[in-house]
C-alpha cells in the first residue's frame, strides 16, 4: 500500500497543478465581467440572511491513511457546533464513506452523500456535487455553503482548509488586462453561464487536492506501519535468539553435568 500510494502521488499532484490555469482564467474573465457590472442579480451571487447553512465535507472512502479523514471531519464538526450555537440549521453534504459514516452514526442530518469519488475524482463527480449544492442554494433550501477539504501543499504538507463556496464572492482585484472588451452575448448572459462552471471548477480543484493529500497521508501512514513492523520483527528476532541461546546453554549445562556425574560414579566403582 505504501508503494501504491507513492506511485499515485505524482499523478495526483500533476492533476492539481493542471487544474489551476482553468480556474485562473475563469477568475480573470469574471473580473473583467465585474468591471462591466454584469450579473449583480444572479442567484449564485445573492446575499441573504443566513438561517440554513450547507456544509460540504470532503473526506475519503478508505482508511489506513492516519488522521487524514478524522482531522477534516472534526474540523467541520466543530464549525457545525458553532453554527448551531448561533441558531443556524445545518445540512451536510458528505463526500466519502468516512464522513458519511461519522455523521450518520452521530445523528447529523445528511442532505446528500457522494461515495466512490475520492480516490481518482473526475470532473463529472465535481459537477454532480456542485449541482447538488447549487440547486439547494438556488431553491432557497440553504442560504450559504461552507466547504471543508484538505489542501495539498507538498508530499509532506497537507492543510485542512475551510472555504466559503456560496454565495460566490466576486474575485477581488483589477482585471488582468486593461483592454476594452465588446461582449457577445451580453455580459449578464456570459456570467450566467460562467458562474456554475466556476463553482464546478472550485469543487473539482478541492477533490483533486483532497485526493493528492489522501495518497500522501496514506503513504506516510503505511511507511510508519512498515517501519514499526520491521522494528517489531527485529525485537522479536532478538528475543527468539536469546531464548534459543538460553535453551542451548541449558542443554549443554545439563549434558556436561550428566557427563561429570557419570565420571564420578565410575570413579567410585573403580575404587
Amino acid at each position: 500500500m505504501e508503494l501504491i500510494a507513492a506511485a499515485r502521488i505524482p499523478k495526483a499532484s500533476a492533476r492539481v497543478l493542471a487544474s489551476k490555469p482553468y480556474t485562473a482564467k475563469l477568475i480573470e474573465v469574471i473580473q473583467n465581467l465585474g468591471v462591466a457590472r454584469a450579473g449583480s442579480d444572479h442567484l449564485l451571487l445573492a446575499q441573504r440572511e443566513v438561517k440554513r447553512v450547507g456544509v460540504l465535507v470532503v473526506s475519503s472512502d478508505r482508511g489506513l491513511a492516519g488522521a487524514y479523514a478524522s482531522t477534516i471531519i472534526r474540523m467541520a464538526e466543530q464549525r457545525i457546533i458553532d453554527l448551531r450555537r448561533e441558531g443556524k440549521d445545518i445540512r451536510i453534504f458528505a463526500v466519502g464513506k468516512k464522513a458519511q459514516g461519522y455523521y450518520r452514526y452521530r445523528g447529523y442530518r445528511l442532505e446528500r452523500s457522494f461515495l466512490g469519488v475520492t480516490d481518482t475524482p473526475g470532473y463529472g463527480d465535481a459537477r454532480a456535487i456542485a449541482d447538488a449544492v447549487m440547486g439547494s442554494f438556488a431553491s432557497g433550501d440553504i442560504d450559504a455553503v461552507e466547504a471543508f477539504y484538505t489542501r495539498f501543499q507538498s508530499a509532506m504538507t497537507q492543510v485542512p482548509t475551510r472555504y466559503d463556496l456560496l454565495p460566490i464572492e466576486p474575485p477581488e482585484g483589477a482585471p488582468v488586462t486593461s483592454a476594452s472588451y465588446e461582449y457577445e452575448p451580453a455580459p449578464d448572459e456570459i456570467l450566467n453561464r460562467l458562474l456554475p462552471r466556476y463553482v464546478e471548477a472550485i469543487v473539482f480543484n478541492m477533490l483533486l487536492e483532497a485526493s493528492a493529500s489522501e495518497h500522501s497521508a496514506r503513504r506516510r501512514a503505511m511507511k510508519a506501519a512498515t517501519d514499526n513492523a520491521d522494528e517489531l520483527v527485529r525485537i522479536l528476532t532478538v528475543s527468539a535468539n536469546r531464548a534459543r541461546q538460553a535453551e542451548i546453554t541449558t542443554e549443554i549445562s545439563e549434558i556436561v553435568g550428566g557427563a561429570e556425574a557419570q565420571a564420578a560414579s565410575r570413579a567410585r566403582i573403580a575404587r
